[in-house]
């Protein structure tokens, strides 16, 4: 997840770290909490650029293109 993020245009210059919370072996399930840095408060800067659909996307983006 470092990997994806700090090198995506879009969010590079925001990410600061991931960090893993839970695993599971059972259902192959990790919950994780990503950190970013963001400016002050900017029109629509949270609605749109740090929305947790766009975020997922990326994530979502990187794996497709793997």
């Amino acid at each position: 997840l470092t990997e994806v993020y700090s090198s995506s245009p879009a969010l590079g210059r925001y990410f600061r770290s991931a960090q893993v919370i839970s695993f599971s072996n059972e259902s192959s399930s990790v919950i994780y909490q990503l950190v970013f840095s963001v400016p002050p408060s900017t029109e629509g800067f949270m609605e749109n650029v740090m929305n947790p659909d766009f975020i997922r996307n990326i994530l979502r983006q990187n794996i497709h293109d793997e």
